[in-house]
């Protein structure tokens, strides 16, 4: 196969109902999927929204913060698990029409939450990829993951990844993935705002891939509205959303990259579903002048030597 329908939904979030997100992802993902996509993205944390009152809420972030407390409590009591079955809609979706859909979750694993941006693939579990390294004040809410969700999704067409955020300026993130030979990436963020697009078409032709870069439309009223769903009283939680001040929070800005770095379709800051055809032919092209991974890589001088071990930090010796 050498073409390849996609689809970014570029959409609003039901922020912390991640029972409500689930049911709007499948609705967008079916309908995209209907139009002929064989791939689906979604943005940065997709099921439960983008947690900007961290940056938006004044003293959000200072020592115990009534309102910082009572968000994290209801992330962590709406995040999915492993093996969640309020996903089993998406994966039942994949499995019926042999699509990929990629969604971005806030993820439970015992106490902690993690940033999670899962691949759903036809007749396989789940492939996750949990954020590397949290940003600045993201580190309140997220643990950091690590090597063992580094991977690719190897699918008739060629081979699927994903990074989040600023993962895209971690150089040897890039090159592990670069290695893993994707023919399309994932690249997740919450506001694909101008320095995020440059980070996306730079990965694209440093990869010679394609690049979905997949945003967020987020408004204030948005997080007001998912409190409201899930019947929370906490005042604490409504005070710390009525602190922010700006009313739009994330501002789309969705695109699609070409392996020159050429872009292919192009979002506003409203909810829409960008699709495209891909040539997958264009990647092969493109390695004739760079391969960061062969030609490119000078193994003679470089090495990279990247730990795939779950690091779950208490190991049970069973006697």
């Amino acid at each position: 196969m050498t073409k390849l329908n996609v689809a970014i939904c570029q959409a609003a979030p039901v922020p912390l109902a991640v029972s409500d997100g689930i049911d709007k992802a499948v609705r967008l993902a079916t309908e995209a999927v209907e139009g002929g996509a064989q791939l689906v993205a979604f943005g940065e944390t997709f099921l439960g929204g983008y947690p900007l009152w961290l940056d938006e809420a004044p003293g959000a972030a200072l020592w115990d913060h009534p309102g910082t407390r009572a968000m994290h409590r209801i992330l962590l009591e709406q995040a999915v698990v492993p093996g969640d079955e309020r996903l089993l809609p998406l994966q039942e979706l994949c499995d019926r029409t042999g699509a990929v859909i990629s969604i971005g979750a806030h993820e439970r694993v015992r106490q902690s939450l993690y940033n999670n941006q899962m691949t759903f693939r036809p007749g396989l579990p789940v492939l996750d990829h949990r954020k590397l390294v949290p940003t600045h004040g993201e580190r309140l809410i997220w643990m950091r993951g690590d090597g063992s969700t580094l991977g690719v999704h190897q699918a008739v067409w060629g081979s699927v990844g994903s990074l989040i955020c600023w993962e895209h300026w971690m150089p040897l993130a890039r090159a592990a993935m670069h290695n893993l030979g994707e023919s399309v990436h994932v690249a997740c963020w919450p506001t694909v705002r101008e320095s995020y697009a440059i980070a996306s078409r730079h990965y694209a032709i440093e990869g010679r891939c394609f690049v979905l870069a997949a945003g967020l439309v987020q408004t204030k009223a948005d997080v007001f509205d998912g409190l409201e769903r899930l019947g929370e009283n906490s005042g604490a939680a409504k005070e710390l959303v009525e602190a922010i001040e700006a009313d739009v929070l994330n501002r789309g800005g969705s695109l699609i990259a070409a392996p020159d770095a050429s872009v292919i379709a192009q979002a506003g800051e409203d909810e829409e579903t960008l699709l495209a055809e891909l040539d997958l032919s264009a990647r092969d092209e493109g390695l004739t002048s760079l391969d960061t991974d062969g030609h490119y890589s000078r193994p003679d001088v470089f090495e990279l030597s990247v730990d795939t071990r779950a690091k779950d930090g208490v190991r049970w010796d069973i006697a």
